[in-house]
Protein backbone atom coordinates (compact mmCIF):
# COMPACT_ATOMS: atom_id res chain seq x y z
CA UNK A 1 0.00 0.00 0.00
CA UNK A 2 1.73 3.55 -1.13
CA UNK A 3 2.67 5.42 1.80
CA UNK A 4 0.49 9.37 1.34
CA UNK A 5 0.88 12.76 3.79
CA UNK A 6 -2.13 14.28 4.49
CA UNK A 7 -0.77 18.29 3.53
CA UNK A 8 -3.90 21.17 4.99
CA UNK A 9 -3.32 24.15 3.06
CA UNK A 10 -5.74 26.86 4.19
CA UNK A 11 -6.89 29.75 2.40
CA UNK A 12 -8.19 32.86 3.30
CA UNK A 13 -10.70 34.77 1.44
CA UNK A 14 -11.66 37.97 3.51
CA UNK A 15 -13.32 36.34 6.08
CA UNK A 16 -13.83 32.79 4.45
CA UNK A 17 -11.80 30.07 5.37
CA UNK A 18 -11.87 26.93 2.82
CA UNK A 19 -9.70 23.75 4.48
CA UNK A 20 -7.94 22.50 1.47
CA UNK A 21 -6.69 18.44 1.88
CA UNK A 22 -4.10 17.51 -0.61
CA UNK A 23 -3.93 13.67 -0.88
CA UNK A 24 -0.27 13.77 -2.47
CA UNK A 25 1.88 10.75 -3.06
CA UNK A 26 5.20 11.24 -0.81
CA UNK A 27 7.33 10.00 -4.02
CA UNK A 28 5.54 12.69 -6.15
CA UNK A 29 7.73 15.78 -4.37
CA UNK A 30 11.09 13.60 -3.78
CA UNK A 31 13.68 16.08 -4.20
CA UNK A 32 16.67 16.52 -6.76
CA UNK A 33 19.83 17.36 -5.43
CA UNK A 34 20.21 20.01 -8.49
CA UNK A 35 17.11 21.69 -9.53
CA UNK A 36 16.92 25.37 -10.80
CA UNK A 37 13.97 27.15 -8.74
CA UNK A 38 14.08 30.71 -9.86
CA UNK A 39 11.82 33.78 -10.19
CA UNK A 40 11.23 36.78 -11.97
CA UNK A 41 10.84 40.11 -10.71
CA UNK A 42 9.82 42.42 -13.17
CA UNK A 43 9.40 46.10 -13.08
CA UNK A 44 6.77 46.91 -16.29
CA UNK A 45 4.12 46.11 -13.58
CA UNK A 46 5.19 49.21 -11.75
CA UNK A 47 5.63 47.83 -8.34
CA UNK A 48 8.49 50.29 -7.72
CA UNK A 49 7.43 52.98 -9.36
CA UNK A 50 6.96 56.19 -6.96
CA UNK A 51 9.04 54.33 -4.00
CA UNK A 52 11.92 56.17 -2.63
CA UNK A 53 15.33 54.27 -2.88
CA UNK A 54 14.33 52.86 0.85
CA UNK A 55 11.50 51.95 0.30
CA UNK A 56 12.46 49.89 -2.76
CA UNK A 57 15.06 48.27 -1.01
CA UNK A 58 13.36 47.23 2.08
CA UNK A 59 10.05 45.94 -0.80
CA UNK A 60 13.10 43.49 -2.27
CA UNK A 61 15.07 42.75 1.03
CA UNK A 62 11.69 41.59 1.88
CA UNK A 63 10.80 39.55 -1.43
CA UNK A 64 14.48 37.93 -1.44
CA UNK A 65 13.96 37.01 2.42
CA UNK A 66 11.01 34.91 1.49
CA UNK A 67 11.59 33.84 -1.97
CA UNK A 68 14.77 32.65 0.18
CA UNK A 69 12.60 31.00 2.44
CA UNK A 70 10.73 29.20 -0.54
CA UNK A 71 13.56 27.65 -1.70
CA UNK A 72 14.31 29.92 -4.59
CA UNK A 73 18.02 29.98 -5.44
CA UNK A 74 17.64 32.19 -8.63
CA UNK A 75 16.39 35.68 -9.09
CA UNK A 76 15.39 36.60 -12.98
CA UNK A 77 15.91 40.93 -12.54
CA UNK A 78 14.40 43.07 -15.00
CA UNK A 79 16.76 45.43 -16.12
CA UNK A 80 16.29 46.61 -19.37
CA UNK A 81 12.68 46.89 -20.09
CA UNK A 82 12.53 49.53 -23.37
CA UNK A 83 15.53 50.03 -24.67
CA UNK A 84 16.11 52.03 -21.06
CA UNK A 85 18.69 50.61 -17.37
CA UNK A 86 17.98 50.21 -13.98
CA UNK A 87 21.50 50.41 -13.79
CA UNK A 88 23.77 53.35 -14.75
CA UNK A 89 23.79 52.68 -18.35
CA UNK A 90 26.51 54.89 -21.19
CA UNK A 91 24.13 54.07 -23.60
CA UNK A 92 20.51 53.99 -22.51
CA UNK A 93 18.55 55.98 -19.72
CA UNK A 94 17.49 55.05 -16.67
CA UNK A 95 14.05 53.81 -16.81
CA UNK A 96 10.30 55.40 -15.87
CA UNK A 97 9.91 52.46 -14.14
CA UNK A 98 12.40 53.04 -11.65
CA UNK A 99 12.00 56.72 -11.07
CA UNK A 100 8.42 57.70 -12.87
CA UNK A 101 10.71 59.63 -15.44
CA UNK A 102 12.69 58.31 -18.15
CA UNK A 103 16.12 59.31 -18.74
CA UNK A 104 16.14 60.59 -14.43
CA UNK A 105 18.43 59.28 -12.20
CA UNK A 106 17.09 57.82 -8.65
CA UNK A 107 17.63 59.85 -5.36
CA UNK A 108 18.73 59.32 -3.43
CA UNK A 109 21.28 57.67 -5.85
CA UNK A 110 21.78 53.79 -6.09
CA UNK A 111 21.66 51.27 -8.74
CA UNK A 112 19.72 48.76 -8.21
CA UNK A 113 21.48 46.20 -10.60
CA UNK A 114 24.33 46.11 -8.03
CA UNK A 115 22.49 45.73 -5.61
CA UNK A 116 20.53 43.20 -6.70
CA UNK A 117 23.91 41.47 -7.32
CA UNK A 118 25.05 41.51 -3.73
CA UNK A 119 21.87 41.25 -1.98
CA UNK A 120 21.12 37.77 -3.96
CA UNK A 121 24.88 36.26 -3.62
CA UNK A 122 24.47 36.87 -0.05
CA UNK A 123 21.60 34.70 -0.31
CA UNK A 124 23.27 32.03 -2.10
CA UNK A 125 20.55 33.06 -5.05
CA UNK A 126 22.48 33.62 -8.65
CA UNK A 127 21.25 36.84 -9.85
CA UNK A 128 20.51 36.89 -13.76
CA UNK A 129 19.67 40.47 -15.99
CA UNK A 130 16.82 40.39 -17.48
CA UNK A 131 17.01 42.31 -21.24
CA UNK A 132 13.73 43.16 -23.47
CA UNK A 133 16.22 42.82 -26.53
CA UNK A 134 14.49 44.66 -29.31
CA UNK A 135 11.40 46.34 -27.50
CA UNK A 136 11.94 50.17 -27.41
CA UNK A 137 8.67 51.36 -26.05
CA UNK A 138 6.01 50.14 -23.98
CA UNK A 139 2.08 51.07 -24.41
CA UNK A 140 2.24 53.52 -20.81
CA UNK A 141 5.70 55.33 -21.72
CA UNK A 142 4.23 58.71 -23.36
CA UNK A 143 7.75 60.56 -23.15
CA UNK A 144 11.16 59.19 -24.05
CA UNK A 145 14.61 60.56 -22.61
CA UNK A 146 16.66 62.95 -25.30
CA UNK A 147 19.02 59.94 -25.56
CA UNK A 148 16.65 56.69 -26.02
CA UNK A 149 17.42 54.80 -29.13
CA UNK A 150 14.48 56.52 -30.88
CA UNK A 151 14.82 59.73 -30.65
CA UNK A 152 18.62 58.95 -31.78
CA UNK A 153 17.59 56.88 -34.55
CA UNK A 154 14.29 56.67 -35.18
CA UNK A 155 15.12 55.00 -38.45
CA UNK A 156 16.20 51.52 -36.86
CA UNK A 157 12.94 51.77 -34.95
CA UNK A 158 9.68 51.28 -36.02
CA UNK A 159 5.80 51.88 -34.59
CA UNK A 160 3.67 48.82 -33.80
CA UNK A 161 0.44 48.49 -31.49
CA UNK A 162 1.20 52.02 -30.03
CA UNK A 163 4.87 50.37 -29.01
CA UNK A 164 8.67 51.05 -30.56
CA UNK A 165 10.07 48.15 -31.76
CA UNK A 166 13.73 48.14 -32.94
CA UNK A 167 13.94 46.63 -36.14
CA UNK A 168 15.51 43.16 -35.97
CA UNK A 169 16.27 43.47 -39.93
CA UNK A 170 18.70 45.91 -39.02
CA UNK A 171 22.15 44.69 -38.48
CA UNK A 172 23.07 48.00 -35.90
CA UNK A 173 20.48 46.73 -34.05
CA UNK A 174 21.89 43.79 -33.24
CA UNK A 175 25.41 45.54 -32.72
CA UNK A 176 23.87 47.48 -29.97
CA UNK A 177 22.03 45.27 -27.85
CA UNK A 178 25.23 43.08 -27.78
CA UNK A 179 27.31 46.20 -27.07
CA UNK A 180 24.63 46.97 -24.23
CA UNK A 181 24.98 43.87 -22.85
CA UNK A 182 28.68 43.57 -23.18
CA UNK A 183 28.76 46.63 -20.87
CA UNK A 184 26.27 44.91 -18.28
CA UNK A 185 28.59 41.58 -18.10
CA UNK A 186 32.08 43.61 -17.24
CA UNK A 187 30.84 45.79 -14.77
CA UNK A 188 28.39 43.59 -13.13
CA UNK A 189 29.25 39.91 -11.54
CA UNK A 190 26.18 38.14 -12.85
CA UNK A 191 25.32 35.12 -13.09
CA UNK A 192 23.25 34.67 -16.25
CA UNK A 193 21.90 36.97 -19.03
CA UNK A 194 18.00 36.72 -19.99
CA UNK A 195 15.61 37.65 -22.16
CA UNK A 196 11.82 36.50 -22.85
CA UNK A 197 9.37 36.35 -25.35
CA UNK A 198 9.64 39.46 -27.41
CA UNK A 199 11.11 39.21 -30.70
CA UNK A 200 9.16 40.59 -33.61
CA UNK A 201 6.01 42.08 -31.90
CA UNK A 202 2.84 39.79 -31.38
CA UNK A 203 0.89 40.00 -34.26
CA UNK A 204 -2.18 42.41 -34.13
CA UNK A 205 -5.43 42.27 -36.39
CA UNK A 206 -4.82 45.13 -39.32
CA UNK A 207 -1.10 46.12 -38.83
CA UNK A 208 1.61 45.16 -40.27
CA UNK A 209 5.55 45.09 -39.46
CA UNK A 210 7.28 48.03 -41.90
CA UNK A 211 9.83 46.63 -42.77
CA UNK A 212 10.21 46.37 -46.96
CA UNK A 213 13.26 48.51 -47.35
CA UNK A 214 14.91 46.40 -44.72
CA UNK A 215 14.32 43.27 -46.89
CA UNK A 216 15.32 44.72 -50.06
CA UNK A 217 18.91 45.89 -48.67
CA UNK A 218 19.80 43.00 -46.42
CA UNK A 219 17.89 40.13 -47.52
CA UNK A 220 20.96 38.04 -48.27
CA UNK A 221 19.22 36.00 -50.99
CA UNK A 222 16.21 35.23 -48.73
CA UNK A 223 13.56 35.23 -50.85
CA UNK A 224 10.42 34.13 -48.05
CA UNK A 225 10.37 37.55 -45.58
CA UNK A 226 9.35 34.85 -42.61
CA UNK A 227 12.39 33.27 -43.86
CA UNK A 228 14.55 36.44 -43.59
CA UNK A 229 12.99 37.28 -40.08
CA UNK A 230 14.14 34.09 -38.65
CA UNK A 231 17.20 34.60 -39.83
CA UNK A 232 17.52 38.24 -38.65
CA UNK A 233 16.71 36.90 -35.49
CA UNK A 234 18.68 33.72 -35.19
CA UNK A 235 21.73 35.70 -35.99
CA UNK A 236 20.60 37.79 -32.96
CA UNK A 237 21.24 34.89 -30.50
CA UNK A 238 24.11 33.38 -32.40
CA UNK A 239 25.82 37.04 -31.79
CA UNK A 240 24.61 37.70 -28.13
CA UNK A 241 26.03 34.26 -27.33
CA UNK A 242 28.90 34.31 -28.96
CA UNK A 243 29.52 38.20 -27.11
CA UNK A 244 28.41 36.76 -23.84
CA UNK A 245 31.32 33.83 -24.17
CA UNK A 246 33.95 36.47 -25.10
CA UNK A 247 32.94 38.53 -22.14
CA UNK A 248 32.66 36.37 -19.49
CA UNK A 249 31.98 32.82 -20.81
CA UNK A 250 30.81 31.61 -17.04
CA UNK A 251 27.18 33.69 -17.68
CA UNK A 252 24.64 31.64 -18.56
CA UNK A 253 22.50 32.72 -21.29
CA UNK A 254 18.97 31.63 -21.28
CA UNK A 255 16.14 32.47 -23.42
CA UNK A 256 12.30 32.46 -22.13
CA UNK A 257 9.87 31.86 -25.39
CA UNK A 258 6.28 31.80 -25.83
CA UNK A 259 5.00 27.97 -24.72
CA UNK A 260 4.05 26.96 -28.60
CA UNK A 261 7.15 26.72 -30.41
CA UNK A 262 4.66 25.30 -33.88
CA UNK A 263 1.14 23.72 -34.19
CA UNK A 264 0.72 19.89 -35.61
CA UNK A 265 -1.71 21.46 -38.11
CA UNK A 266 1.71 23.88 -39.40
CA UNK A 267 3.96 21.13 -38.91
CA UNK A 268 4.41 17.45 -38.24
CA UNK A 269 6.64 18.10 -34.84
CA UNK A 270 4.43 20.74 -33.84
CA UNK A 271 2.04 20.15 -30.18
CA UNK A 272 -1.23 19.16 -29.99
CA UNK A 273 -2.18 23.01 -29.60
CA UNK A 274 -4.04 25.74 -31.36
CA UNK A 275 -2.74 28.97 -30.61
CA UNK A 276 0.15 31.49 -31.41
CA UNK A 277 3.43 30.04 -32.30
CA UNK A 278 6.89 31.43 -31.92
CA UNK A 279 8.11 30.10 -35.50
CA UNK A 280 5.55 31.35 -37.22
CA UNK A 281 4.05 34.48 -35.63
CA UNK A 282 7.30 35.65 -33.63
CA UNK A 283 10.16 34.46 -36.04
CA UNK A 284 11.64 32.68 -33.48
CA UNK A 285 13.55 29.22 -34.07
CA UNK A 286 13.91 28.07 -30.76
CA UNK A 287 15.04 24.50 -31.04
CA UNK A 288 17.20 25.64 -33.66
CA UNK A 289 19.12 27.85 -30.88
CA UNK A 290 18.75 24.83 -28.44
CA UNK A 291 20.10 22.16 -30.96
CA UNK A 292 23.10 24.40 -32.39
CA UNK A 293 24.12 25.38 -28.65
CA UNK A 294 23.18 28.75 -29.00
CA UNK A 295 21.62 29.40 -25.94
CA UNK A 296 22.54 27.60 -22.21
CA UNK A 297 19.07 27.12 -20.43
CA UNK A 298 15.45 27.51 -22.31
CA UNK A 299 12.36 27.86 -19.84
CA UNK A 300 9.30 27.47 -22.22
CA UNK A 301 6.14 30.49 -20.38
CA UNK A 302 3.67 27.29 -19.93
CA UNK A 303 1.16 29.85 -18.25
CA UNK A 304 -1.63 27.45 -19.25
CA UNK A 305 -3.91 25.30 -17.21
CA UNK A 306 -3.32 21.18 -16.89
CA UNK A 307 -6.57 20.75 -19.34
CA UNK A 308 -6.74 23.85 -21.65
CA UNK A 309 -9.01 23.70 -24.68
CA UNK A 310 -5.89 24.99 -27.19
CA UNK A 311 -2.89 25.11 -25.29
CA UNK A 312 -2.99 22.16 -22.62
CA UNK A 313 0.10 22.46 -19.91
CA UNK A 314 0.68 18.54 -19.98
CA UNK A 315 0.89 18.28 -24.00
CA UNK A 316 3.13 21.23 -23.91
CA UNK A 317 5.21 19.56 -21.23
CA UNK A 318 5.73 16.80 -22.47
CA UNK A 319 6.70 18.13 -26.14
CA UNK A 320 8.82 20.65 -24.57
CA UNK A 321 10.97 17.68 -22.63
CA UNK A 322 10.80 15.46 -26.14
CA UNK A 323 11.75 18.16 -28.33
CA UNK A 324 14.48 20.75 -26.11
CA UNK A 325 16.26 18.32 -24.40
CA UNK A 326 19.55 19.36 -25.89
CA UNK A 327 20.43 21.85 -23.37
CA UNK A 328 18.69 22.67 -19.48
CA UNK A 329 15.22 22.61 -19.67
CA UNK A 330 12.96 25.19 -16.94
CA UNK A 331 9.38 25.50 -16.92
CA UNK A 332 8.04 28.88 -16.51
CA UNK A 333 5.07 28.54 -14.44
CA UNK A 334 2.19 31.30 -13.85
CA UNK A 335 1.45 30.92 -10.33
CA UNK A 336 -1.75 32.75 -10.23
CA UNK A 337 -3.53 30.57 -12.76
CA UNK A 338 -1.93 27.52 -10.90
CA UNK A 339 -3.92 28.41 -8.08
CA UNK A 340 -6.84 29.33 -9.50
CA UNK A 341 -7.67 26.04 -11.51
CA UNK A 342 -8.60 23.34 -9.63
CA UNK A 343 -6.76 19.72 -10.40
CA UNK A 344 -8.38 17.63 -12.74
CA UNK A 345 -8.86 14.89 -10.71
CA UNK A 346 -9.23 16.06 -7.59
CA UNK A 347 -11.75 19.35 -7.35
CA UNK A 348 -10.73 20.07 -3.94
CA UNK A 349 -7.46 21.05 -4.91
CA UNK A 350 -5.67 23.58 -7.29
CA UNK A 351 -3.31 21.95 -9.71
CA UNK A 352 0.15 22.68 -8.20
CA UNK A 353 0.76 19.21 -6.90
CA UNK A 354 -0.40 18.22 -10.45
CA UNK A 355 2.20 20.10 -12.16
CA UNK A 356 4.99 19.26 -9.86
CA UNK A 357 4.29 15.31 -10.16
CA UNK A 358 4.06 16.24 -14.17
CA UNK A 359 7.33 18.01 -14.05
CA UNK A 360 8.82 15.20 -12.04
CA UNK A 361 7.94 12.22 -14.65
CA UNK A 362 10.00 14.53 -17.46
CA UNK A 363 13.33 12.88 -18.30
CA UNK A 364 14.94 16.03 -19.33
CA UNK A 365 13.40 18.89 -16.86
CA UNK A 366 15.82 20.38 -14.71
CA UNK A 367 13.56 23.00 -12.62
CA UNK A 368 10.96 26.28 -12.79
CA UNK A 369 10.59 29.68 -13.26
CA UNK A 370 8.27 31.14 -11.29
CA UNK A 371 5.98 33.83 -13.13
CA UNK A 372 5.77 36.39 -10.84
CA UNK A 373 8.07 36.24 -7.76
CA UNK A 374 5.37 39.18 -6.16
CA UNK A 375 2.95 35.99 -6.30
CA UNK A 376 4.74 33.71 -4.46
CA UNK A 377 5.37 35.81 -1.94
CA UNK A 378 2.22 36.62 -1.10
CA UNK A 379 1.42 33.16 -1.15
CA UNK A 380 -1.15 33.06 -3.69
CA UNK A 381 -3.15 29.80 -3.46
CA UNK A 382 -0.81 29.01 -0.42
CA UNK A 383 1.71 28.42 -3.25
CA UNK A 384 4.94 29.91 -0.96
CA UNK A 385 3.81 27.95 2.19
CA UNK A 386 4.03 24.41 -0.08
CA UNK A 387 7.06 25.71 -1.53
CA UNK A 388 9.19 26.17 1.64
CA UNK A 389 7.46 23.61 3.48
CA UNK A 390 7.34 20.35 1.05
CA UNK A 391 8.10 21.26 -2.62
CA UNK A 392 11.40 23.23 -2.14
CA UNK A 393 11.78 21.85 1.77
CA UNK A 394 15.82 21.46 1.31
CA UNK A 395 18.41 24.02 -0.17
CA UNK A 396 18.80 22.40 -3.78
CA UNK A 397 22.42 23.42 -5.85
CA UNK A 398 22.07 24.25 -10.02
CA UNK A 399 22.20 21.93 -12.55
CA UNK A 400 25.49 21.65 -14.17
CA UNK A 401 26.05 23.15 -17.61
CA UNK A 402 29.26 20.54 -18.72
CA UNK A 403 29.19 21.90 -22.19
CA UNK A 404 30.58 25.31 -20.43
CA UNK A 405 32.63 23.87 -17.68
CA UNK A 406 32.63 19.97 -16.43
CA UNK A 407 36.06 20.43 -13.95
CA UNK A 408 35.39 20.40 -10.10
CA UNK A 409 37.15 22.41 -7.75
CA UNK A 410 39.89 21.29 -5.62
CA UNK A 411 38.82 20.27 -1.70
CA UNK A 412 38.54 23.11 0.78
CA UNK A 413 41.38 23.67 3.39
CA UNK A 414 41.93 23.94 7.10
CA UNK A 415 38.47 22.59 8.33
CA UNK A 416 38.09 23.33 11.96
CA UNK A 417 35.45 24.29 14.61
CA UNK A 418 36.65 27.11 17.08
CA UNK A 419 34.63 28.91 19.92
CA UNK A 420 34.99 32.69 19.09
CA UNK A 421 33.21 35.86 20.87
CA UNK A 422 30.59 32.99 22.60
CA UNK A 423 29.88 31.03 19.31
CA UNK A 424 30.72 27.87 17.89
CA UNK A 425 31.92 28.18 14.37
CA UNK A 426 33.50 26.29 11.55
CA UNK A 427 36.03 27.68 9.83
CA UNK A 428 37.64 26.56 6.62
CA UNK A 429 40.37 27.82 3.72
CA UNK A 430 39.08 28.17 0.03
CA UNK A 431 41.18 25.51 -1.93
CA UNK A 432 44.11 26.77 -4.72
CA UNK A 433 42.47 27.54 -7.96
CA UNK A 434 43.35 29.27 -11.31
CA UNK A 435 40.93 31.13 -13.36
CA UNK A 436 37.19 31.14 -13.11
CA UNK A 437 36.96 27.19 -13.98
CA UNK A 438 39.12 26.14 -10.57
CA UNK A 439 37.72 28.98 -8.28
CA UNK A 440 35.60 28.38 -5.61
CA UNK A 441 33.42 30.78 -5.29
CA UNK A 442 30.43 29.27 -2.56
CA UNK A 443 30.51 26.36 -0.56
CA UNK A 444 28.10 23.86 0.49
CA UNK A 445 27.89 22.68 4.64
CA UNK A 446 26.32 19.33 5.35
CA UNK A 447 25.36 17.06 8.41
CA UNK A 448 24.28 14.35 9.36
CA UNK A 449 23.57 12.68 12.43
CA UNK A 450 25.13 10.04 14.51
CA UNK A 451 24.54 6.87 12.31
CA UNK A 452 23.95 8.42 9.52
CA UNK A 453 25.65 7.62 5.91
CA UNK A 454 27.43 11.12 5.06
CA UNK A 455 25.51 10.80 1.37
CA UNK A 456 26.45 14.20 -0.45
CA UNK A 457 23.42 13.26 -3.40
CA UNK A 458 20.61 14.01 -0.32
CA UNK A 459 19.66 17.78 -0.29
CA UNK A 460 18.18 17.17 2.88
CA UNK A 461 21.49 17.02 4.96
CA UNK A 462 22.43 20.46 3.18
CA UNK A 463 22.38 23.19 6.10
CA UNK A 464 23.51 25.70 4.08
CA UNK A 465 25.32 27.44 0.49
CA UNK A 466 27.12 30.33 0.71
CA UNK A 467 29.71 32.21 -0.18
CA UNK A 468 31.72 32.70 3.05
CA UNK A 469 34.31 30.54 5.29
CA UNK A 470 32.70 29.75 7.87
CA UNK A 471 29.54 28.22 9.39
CA UNK A 472 28.00 29.20 13.26
CA UNK A 473 27.23 25.92 14.60
CA UNK A 474 24.02 25.15 16.75
CA UNK A 475 25.42 24.15 19.66
CA UNK A 476 23.74 23.00 22.45
CA UNK A 477 25.37 21.16 25.53
CA UNK A 478 28.13 18.85 23.30
CA UNK A 479 27.02 15.72 24.15
CA UNK A 480 26.25 14.25 20.67
CA UNK A 481 28.54 14.11 18.25
CA UNK A 482 27.62 15.34 14.51
CA UNK A 483 29.59 15.20 10.92
CA UNK A 484 29.69 17.85 9.14
CA UNK A 485 31.02 18.09 5.25
CA UNK A 486 32.04 20.99 3.56
CA UNK A 487 32.43 20.91 -0.16
CA UNK A 488 33.42 23.92 -2.88
CA UNK A 489 31.50 25.03 -5.73
CA UNK A 490 32.96 26.83 -8.57
CA UNK A 491 30.78 29.24 -10.92
CA UNK A 492 29.29 26.52 -12.60
CA UNK A 493 28.25 24.69 -9.46
CA UNK A 494 30.85 21.90 -10.25
CA UNK A 495 31.37 20.45 -6.66
CA UNK A 496 34.71 19.03 -5.27
CA UNK A 497 35.11 15.82 -2.67
CA UNK A 498 34.02 16.84 0.82
CA UNK A 499 36.24 17.66 3.73
CA UNK A 500 34.43 16.04 7.25
CA UNK A 501 35.10 17.05 10.61
CA UNK A 502 33.08 15.46 13.58
CA UNK A 503 32.29 18.01 16.25
CA UNK A 504 30.29 17.48 19.30
CA UNK A 505 27.05 20.06 19.59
Amino acid sequence: MERRVCLKSIFFTGMAVTLLLMMVPVHMFSQAKREFRGAWIQCVNGQFQGLSTQKMQETLSYQLDELQKDGVNAIIFQVRPECDALYPSPYEPWSRFLTGVQGKAPQPYWDPLQWMVDQCHRRGMELHAWINPYRAKTKGTTSLAANHIAITHPERVFAYDNQYIMNPGVPENREYICRVVGDILRRYDVDGLHIDDYFYPYPVAGERIPDDDQFRIYSNGISDKGDWRRYNVNLFIKELHDTIAAVKPWVKFGVSPFGIYRNRQNAALGSNTRGLQNYDDLYADVLLWVNNGWIDYCVPQLYWQIGHSTADYKTLLSWWDRYASKRPLYIGEDVERTAKFADLSNPNSNQMPAKFALRQQMAHVDGAVLWYAKAVVDDIGNYGTMLRNVYWRYPALQPLMPFIDNKAPRKVRKLKAIFADGDYVLFWTAPKGHGWRDQAVKYVVYRFAPGEKADLSSPAHIMAVTTDTYYRLPYVDGKVKYTYVVTALDRLQNESKGVRKKIKL
